[in-house]
């Protein structure tokens, strides 16, 4: 097993804002011995937390899950996903994505991304819809925004659900609305990288009544009154102590999310010149789409590997967010054999994320500019 070394002052890709309200509200479950519940409508936190939620997303359901794999899962299955019905993915994503399809009983079905933002290729996915295409799954990958007015049109047209994964998109917004509220269903992950944490932990929105009954008793089980299971569920409950600190991160996601933004606003101030004469390409927001800023994502002509390295000598956390892309893993090799997807994989081979979370300082803004200049001169 290979050990990486990491040093005391490096910057690290992510890093969770916890503070003593989140210890405050951990140690109030604590004392109160309610760790979790069973009921339907969850406990008192997670309650709160749901309500939070929908408030700021302007939904009319929020259902808090264990993780964002369990919202993709839980989603999938009240969308009444059955065996062999195709659901159409981005392979250039995290494996979740494609694992919550298949453990549904879907068939995951790989659509090409844009190089430009890394979303749903509108046109590819047009071209990959047959007769047992069901579900459509844009991902708003970084936090960027997925062209949600043309995938709904052409889901409208061939009577296909749009589920979002908005795992990393919470506050991102398209035509000044939150992601996560354009298709049936919205799906998000409060994992520890995420701009709002609860440790591990997810949730759901919809404005389907129904949607939101049905959700409640897969996240138990399938149970409603008792041991009286009415459809196929599982334990995916938030238990308490995640949800404490998931209601404490709802009271701070502005200020978060406006310490990101600055961070990003800045590093493209300062990369600009660069991007112009070195071809590297940073990311840009239009008029209808505005980041949350999860992960600052560039793209190099060529040489990412070296100034990844370069950067990793400076004590700077770049990664590489996903390589290699779904499709190319062993595991869907076998499932979708023959998969080509010129864009993700181009994609997978030159871009590099870089660190703009609430813990980095302006003056750590400027020492990753500046390595990054310095890397590309090289």
């Amino acid at each position: 097993m290979t050990t990486h070394i990491v040093s005391s002052n490096m910057i690290p890709i992510n890093k969770p804002w916890i503070g003593e309200e989140e210890k405050r509200e951990v140690t109030s479950v604590l004392e109160e011995n309610t760790l979790t519940t069973a009921a339907r409508d969850g406990g008192k936190r997670v309650r709160d937390f749901e309500s939070q939620m929908r408030n700021y997303l302007k939904a009319k359901h929020v259902l808090a899950v264990n993780s964002g794999t369990a919202a993709l899962h839980a989603a999938l299955l009240a969308a009444g996903i059955q065996q062999g019905d195709e659901v159409l993915i981005p392979s250039f994503t995290f494996v979740a994505t494609a694992n919550a399809v298949v453990a549904a009983g879907g068939k995951p079905v790989f659509v090409d991304v844009k190089k430009d933002d890394y979303t749903i290729d509108v046109s590819d996915l047009k071209n990959k819809i047959t007769k047992k295409s069901k579900v459509v799954i844009p991902v708003h990958l970084y936090g960027h925004l997925s062209d949600m007015d043309e995938i709904a049109e052409v889901a409208e047209k061939h009577s296909i659900d749009v589920i979002e994964d908005a795992c990393q998109s919470l506050g991102s917004t398209y035509k000044k609305k939150q992601t996560g509220t354009f298709g049936t269903m919205g799906c998000f992950s409060m994992y520890a990288s995420k701009v709002l944490t609860a440790g591990e932990g997810g949730a759901i929105s919809t404005d389907s009544d129904e949607l939101a009954d049905k959700i409640k008793m897969i996240r138990n089980h399938g149970m409603v009154e008792g041991y009286d299971t009415r459809v196929l569920g599982m334990n995916l409950r938030l238990p308490e102590l995640s949800a404490a600190v998931a209601k404490v991160q709802m009271q701070k996601l502005g200020k978060m999310l406006e310490i990101r933004r600055r961070n990003a606003e800045l590093l493209s101030k300062m990369l600009f010149p660069s991007a112009k004469k070195s071809g590297i390409k940073i990311p840009q927001e239009t008029a209808d789409k505005k980041f949350n800023w999860y992960l600052y994502t560039v793209a190099f002509e060529n040489n990412r590997d070296r100034i990844k390295d370069a950067l990793a000598k400076d004590n700077i956390g770049a990664t590489v967010y996903y390589s290699p892309p779904v499709h190319k893993t062993p595991f869907y090799m076998q499932v979708a054999p023959g998969t080509k997807l010129p864009s993700t994989e181009w994609c997978a081979d030159h871009v590099l994320s870089l660190p703009v979370h609430p813990h980095v300082s302006e003056a750590e803004i400027e020492q990753i500019a500046n390595s990054l200049q310095a890397a590309l001169e090289k």
